[in-house]
C-alpha cells in the first residue's frame, strides 16, 4: 500500500492536505516531528554590554529566545551533535546576532544583526523593547541549533493537528431540514432525493454527529476513514511550511534506518 498526499492548501506558512493509506501511528508521528524533532536555530545566550531599558536582563533574553529564526539545516547542525567542537560551539553549530540600538524608539527583531545574512529573524516586525530617550541596549545573542522536545523555542512547528477523514451515508432521507438546522458547519444542502453533502464540504466536517443525533429516522451516519487524514499545520517562519513537512518525513525516515541498523546487528 503506498501512501498518498493531496494537497488541499499551501503558503509560505500553512499547509492544509490529506495523507491516505497510512497508519494511526504513522500520521501521528509525522505531527511529533513536526513539533518536536526537526532542529532549528534559537537563541540560547546572551551577552549584555549595555542595557539601561525597562526590562530586566532576564526579560530580555526571554524574549530575544522566542524569536524565530529562518533555519539553514543544511549548513548547521544541533550542538549536542556537532562533530566539529564536540558541543562547544563553533561556526557548524552556532550564529551570533548583534544589536546596538539607542532611544527614544521600539526596537524590532529586524535590528539584529545576523553574522550569516541567511540567518535572520523570520519576522521583522517584533517588538523587543521601547526605549525612551537616552536608554540604550547593546548585546550579542548566540543561537544554536536544537530540538522542539527540549525547549519550545527550538519548536518549529506552532500548530500541527490531524483529523480523520469523515463518511458520511445519507440513505432513505425525507428532506426533513432537521440535519442541516443543527449542523455547525453548514455543509448539508438539500436536492429532490433529499440531503446531500459534497466530496469537497466533506472535509469541513467536525464529525460531531449532531446531525446523526437529530435524525429520528437514522438516515444519516457520520463515521471515517481509520487509514486517510486531514492534516493542517503552520510553521513559525524557521521553515517553510514544505520544507517542515518534508524534513519531519526525513526525520521518520532516519528513525526507521537507524533502528533497521540496529537490528542487522542482531
Amino acid at each position: 500500500m503506498t501512501m498518498e498526499v493531496d494537497i488541499l492548501e499551501l503558503s509560505d506558512r500553512s499547509a492544509k492536505f490529506v495523507l491516505s493509506k497510512v497508519s494511526t501511528s504513522f500520521a501521528n508521528g509525522i505531527r511529533r516531528a513536526m513539533i518536536a524533532d526537526v532542529p532549528t536555530l534559537a537563541i540560547e545566550y546572551v551577552n549584555l554590554y549595555d542595557n539601561t531599558s525597562v526590562l530586566y536582563d532576564e526579560q530580555l533574553a526571554l524574549r530575544l529566545s522566542l524569536i524565530p529564526l529562518v533555519t539553514d539545516v543544511e549548513t548547521y547542525v544541533p550542538q549536542a551533535e556537532c562533530d566539529v567542537c564536540g558541543g562547544e560551539g563553533c561556526p557548524a553549530c552556532e550564529v551570533s546576532l548583534t544589536l546596538s540600538a539607542e532611544g527614544p524608539g521600539t526596537v524590532y527583531s529586524r535590528d539584529l544583526i545576523s553574522s550569516d545574512p541567511k540567518i535572520q529573524p523570520a519576522d521583522p516586525n517584533i517588538p523587543i523593547v521601547e526605549l525612551k530617550k537616552g536608554q540604550k541596549l547593546v548585546l550579542e545573542a548566540i543561537a544554536h541549533m536544537g530540538y522542539g522536545r527540549d525547549s519550545v523555542k527550538w519548536q518549529a512547528g506552532v500548530a500541527c493537528g490531524y483529523k480523520n477523514v469523515p463518511v458520511i451515508t445519507i440513505e432513505n432521507c425525507d428532506a426533513c431540514g432537521h440535519c442541516a438546522a443543527e449542523c455547525p458547519k453548514g455543509i448539508i444542502r438539500f436536492e429532490e432525493s433529499g440531503a446531500k453533502v459534497s466530496s469537497e464540504d466533506v472535509l469541513k466536517c467536525s464529525l460531531c454527529k449532531l446531525c446523526e443525533q437529530v435524525c429520528d429516522i437514522h438516515a444519516i451516519n457520520v463515521g471515517f476513514d481509520e487509514n486517510a487524514f486531514v492534516f493542517t499545520m503552520e510553521s513559525d517562519g524557521s521553515y517553510t511550511a514544505k520544507d517542515l513537512a518534508l524534513n519531519a518525513a526525513d526525520v521518520i525516515k532516519g528513525k526507521a534506518e537507524e533502528l533497521l541498523s540496529i537490528l542487522d546487528q542482531f
